[in-house]
C-alpha cells in the first residue's frame, strides 16, 4: 500500500474502520472492536453515513455498493483480508495471535473473505436502517 495524503477530517495517526451499517455481521464486528479495542486505536464509520460516503469517494471506491470492510491508517487504505489482519494485529491477545494468518497467500485469504462478504446478508441478515451508536460509544464513531 503506498503512502497517500490523508482524507479531509482525519488526523495523522488516526485509524478508521469503514463497515456496512445495515449488515448484522458488520455491526457485530463494530461491537467487537468497541469491546476489545480498549486503547481506542480505531474509529468507526458506516459506509452509509455522510463521513463514510466521503471516505469512499476520496479513495475512488463505489458509494452505492460496498462488499468489504476497509481500514484507513497511516499506510493508506486496506480492504478485505488485509484490513482484517491489520486490525487484529493491533488488538490485545488472543486476537493479535490471529495475525499469523498473513502467512496464507493473499489471493486465498481474499477468496475466503469474499465468500463471506458477498453472502453476508443471506447468512447473517440485515437491518432495515443503519444502526446508530449508543450514547456511550458515540465518540468511537466519525461524525458528519
Amino acid at each position: 500500500m503506498t503512502q497517500q495524503s490523508l482524507p479531509p477530517n482525519l488526523a495523522a495517526g488516526e485509524r478508521v474502520v469503514l463497515f456496512d451499517g445495515v449488515c448484522k455481521l458488520c455491526n457485530g464486528w463494530a461491537r467487537f472492536l468497541i469491546r476489545h479495542d480498549r486503547q481506542r486505536q480505531f474509529r468507526l464509520a458506516s459506509v452509509q453515513s455522510a463521513q463514510g460516503q466521503a471516505l469512499l469517494a476520496w479513495y475512488g471506491l463505489p458509494t452505492d455498493r460496498f462488499d468489504s470492510m476497509a481500514l484507513i491508517d497511516e499506510a493508506g487504505l486496506h480492504v478485505r483480508s488485509n484490513a482484517l489482519l491489520r486490525i487484529l494485529a493491533r488488538l490485545p491477545q488472543p486476537w493479535r495471535a490471529l495475525a499469523w494468518l498473513r502467512l496464507i497467500p493473499r489471493p486465498l485469504r481474499d477468496w475466503c473473505y469474499d465468500r463471506i462478504a458477498l453472502n453476508r446478508y443471506r447468512l447473517f441478515g440485515r437491518h432495515e436502517v443503519c444502526l446508530l451508536p449508543s450514547a456511550d460509544h458515540a465518540e468511537r464513531f466519525l461524525h458528519d
